[in-house]
C-alpha cells in the first residue's frame, strides 16, 4: 500500500484529483440532496436545517475548544440543542426566535458566572438562528419551495460567479487581511449574477411582487451572503485555522461550506417577513 500517495497513484496509471474537481463533485452531491430535502418540505426539511445548525455549532464551538472549559461547552452545546430540538418538531415564529434568544442569553449569563468568554452566546445564534429562518421560509407550501429556489439561486450564483469573475478579471482585493483571494471583480460578478438568477426565479415563480422587488432582494441577498462568507473567515483567521473541519472533500467543514447561506437566509427571511409576516414570509415574494 502506498497509503494514498501521488507517486502511488501515479504508479497505478491515476492521477491525483484536483482540489477544484473535488469541490465541483461534492458540491454536486450536496446539492442534490438540499434540493431533494427542500422539494419535500415539512418536517424533513426542519430536520435537514435542524442537522446543519448542530453542526455548524460543532464546528464553532470546536475552533474555540480551548477557550472555554469543558462545563461551560456542555451547557452551552445543551442551550443550542433545546433551539434545535424545537425547530426539528415545528413551531411558530415567535417561539422558534424566542428560544434563541433565551438559549444565547442563557449561555451569556452561565459564561458569566463560570468565568468564560461571551463566544459560544455568539455560536448560539450564528447556527441556530439561519436555521429558524431556512425552516420558516421553506415552510409547507409552494411559495416556500420557490423561496428556497430563489435563495439557493441567489447563493450560489453568487459563490460560482464569484470565483470565477475574480479568476478573470483579478484586480483590488476585497479584503485582504482577511481573505487574500477574493476581489472586488469577483464580489460585483457574483451579485451580477445574483441579480440575473433572482431576477429569473422571480418571474417565473407564482410572485406576487414586482420583478424589480425580487432583482433588488437578490442584489441584498448576495451582497449578505458575501460578506456571511468574510466573516467565516475572519473567524476561522482568527482561531488560527484553514477550514472549520473536515468534513466535507474539497470544502473543509459545513461552516465552510454554508458560511454564505447562513447569513443569506437571514437576510431574505428578513426581506419576506417585512412584506408578509414572520410564519409565512415566503408569500411576500412568491405568495401567488
Amino acid at each position: 500500500m502506498t497509503g494514498g500517495s501521488p507517486d502511488g497513484l501515479e504508479r497505478a496509471g491515476k492521477k491525483p484529483r484536483s482540489n477544484l474537481q473535488l469541490r465541483v463533485i461534492s458540491a454536486l452531491v450536496l446539492a442534490a440532496v438540499v434540493l431533494a430535502l427542500t422539494w419535500w418540505g415539512g418536517t424533513a426539511f426542519r430536520l435537514f436545517a435542524a442537522a446543519m445548525g448542530a453542526a455548524v455549532f460543532h464546528e464553532w464551538s470546536t475552533l474555540s475548544k480551548d477557550r472555554y472549559s469543558p462545563a461551560y461547552r456542555t451547557a452551552a452545546w445543551a442551550l443550542a440543542a433545546a433551539v434545535l430540538v424545537t425547530l426539528a418538531a415545528g413551531s411558530d415564529a415567535l417561539t422558534l426566535f424566542g428560544a434563541v434568544a433565551i438559549a444565547a442569553a442563557g449561555a451569556w449569563v452561565a459564561a458569566i458566572i463560570m468565568g468564560q468568554g461571551p463566544g459560544l452566546a455568539a455560536g448560539i445564534v450564528y447556527a441556530t438562528a439561519p436555521a429558524v429562518a431556512l425552516a420558516l421560509l421553506r415552510g409547507d407550501d409552494l411559495a416556500g419551495l420557490w423561496a428556497m429556489l430563489f435563495l439557493f439561486a441567489c447563493v450560489w450564483g453568487t459563490d460560482i460567479a464569484a470565483y470565477f469573475a475574480g479568476r478573470y478579471f483579478g484586480g483590488p482585493k476585497l479584503a485582504p487581511a482577511i481573505s487574500p483571494s477574493k476581489t472586488w471583480s469577483g464580489a460585483i460578478g457574483g451579485v451580477v449574477a445574483a441579480a440575473i438568477g433572482g431576477g429569473i426565479i422571480a418571474a417565473a415563480g407564482p410572485s406576487s411582487a414586482a420583478l424589480v422587488t425580487g432583482v433588488l432582494a437578490a442584489v441584498g441577498v448576495s451582497v449578505v451572503s458575501q460578506f456571511g462568507d468574510l466573516f467565516e473567515s475572519a473567524y476561522k483567521r482568527r482561531h488560527g485555522a484553514k477550514d472549520s473541519g473536515h468534513t466535507i472533500p474539497g470544502h473543509g467543514g459545513v461552516m465552510d461550506r454554508v458560511d454564505g447561506l447562513v447569513a443569506a437566509a437571514l437576510a431574505l427571511y428578513v426581506i419576506c417577513a417585512s412584506l408578509a409576516g414572520m410564519d409565512s414570509p415566503a408569500a411576500g415574494l412568491f405568495g401567488g
